[in-house]
């Protein structure tokens, strides 16, 4: 039998707890296979954990935690793990998004990264980032703007935006540029894999007024959310969290305006920044 393979727990938070969860397993002289059985989870999905290739859902640490006598270590490492600072959150996203087969999304403030034009992406970090020199900006707008091909792969995946009335009526950079932001909008809105639609001020209180919110699907893993609110970000991870953050998207969408008449509340949005032009 070959010998496991080693850890190093310095490496990464996900490794620290595959090397905890390794040796309480050891501790307890139990084999892969058999702490599998008692969750009951596959045995290789054990030593993806101890590995620090694959982070358990909340409820399997919890009862890992239990059945190893760890005393709730496991399950304050796992704390640990799932709680990603802005940044990381952030950068954690842009990888699952390259991976998602479908993106359900409640916009509160601004338009989806993937479906912005330049000139509005560029005030909206402008305004986001005010202590960012203009060469600091002009690279993350072009990064903003690579994450574009996402929706152009062979097999693109879903995208299902929910706008806020704020998204389309805050004049951002300008009638000109919110006109050209529409307009892209609408573009969007004909290709087969986007769907739009606008929550209008009329729906008065609901359930996304805490902030954004983006629901990311696979076609093999677990859903994940993607929580903004103000400069907060977070990753939510834990299937129970997961499943209360998108029933309030589900709530969001269900009061939205359908597609096609979102699509003609748009037009009559950009035809109205047409008028807004100064003279």
């Amino acid at each position: 039998m070959p010998a496991p393979k080693e850890l190093d727990p310095s490496s990464s938070l996900p490794a620290l707890y595959g090397a905890k969860l390794r040796k309480l397993r050891v501790r307890a002289g139990w084999t892969q296979r058999q702490l599998g059985d008692k969750i009951p989870i596959a045995h290789s999905r054990i030593a993806q954990f101890e590995l620090g290739k694959e982070t358990p859902s909340r409820c399997v640490s919890d009862q890992m935690d239990s059945l190893l006598g760890a005393d709730g270590d496991l399950s304050d490492l796992w704390d640990h793990l799932n709680r990603f600072p802005p940044t990381d959150a952030y950068r954690k996203y842009r990888e699952y998004e390259t991976k998602a087969a479908a993106m359900h999304k409640y916009q509160a403030h601004t338009v989806p990264g993937l479906l912005q034009t330049e000139a509005y992406a560029r005030e909206v970090m402008r305004q986001a980032l005010p202590w960012c020199t203009a060469e600091e900006i002009d690279e993350k707008v072009a990064t903003r703007l690579a994450r574009k091909s996402v929706l152009t792969k062979d097999v693109p995946p879903l995208l299902w935006a929910v706008l806020d009335e704020a998204v389309i009526r805050r004049p951002v950079g300008g009638p000109s540029v919110m006109r050209d932001q529409l307009a892209r909008l609408l573009e969007a809105a004909e290709a087969p894999n986007v769907e739009m639609q606008v929550l209008p001020f009329a729906v008065g209180g609901h359930a996304g007024m805490g902030g954004s919110v983006t629901v990311l699907s696979f076609a093999n893993a677990p859903d994940v959310v993607y929580l903004e609110g103000g400069t907060l970000t977070e990753m939510v991870k834990d299937r129970r969290s997961v499943a209360r953050h998108s029933h309030r998207y589900d709530r969001v969408h269900a009061m939205a305006l359908p597609p096609q008449a979102s699509v003609r509340w748009i037009e009559k949005a950009m035809e109205e920044f047409g008028t807004c032009e100064p003279t």
